[in-house]
């Protein structure tokens, strides 16, 4: 079973380093939950490679499936998300809209 991978690590982080610049932190979170569903998936595949450490290897299998069905939902989602706000899809930059919006916010 693997994951598929739809954002790799590397624009994960863009898009939460934007989060952070811009304060717009909806994009960043889903991100981060996308991170962390690959970290739990890797660390049931490793749970079920160590067969001495596992006494129940259906309880790993459950839970991979249950990630890998959770990160598929939340690639969905950020995908949308960054689509309806306006994101460029191949370079992950903010939309200067939003950019300015949280700037506004600043300022204010």
């Amino acid at each position: 079973m693997n994951l598929t991978i739809k954002y790799s690590d590397a624009q994960l982080e863009k898009i939460r380093g934007q989060g952070l610049v811009y304060m717009c932190a909806c994009p960043s979170q889903v991100s981060e939950q996308i991170s962390n569903l690959r970290r739990l998936f890797a660390y049931q595949l490793n749970c079920m490679s160590n067969v001495k450490l596992t006494l129940d290897i259906k309880t790993h299998e459950m839970i991979a499936q249950a990630t890998h069905e959770a990160h598929d939902i939340m690639q969905a989602c950020l995908d949308d998300v960054l689509r309806h706000e306006g994101w460029d899809l191949e370079t992950l930059e903010m939309p200067a809209n939003l950019r300015q919006l949280m700037e506004d916010v600043l300022l204010e």
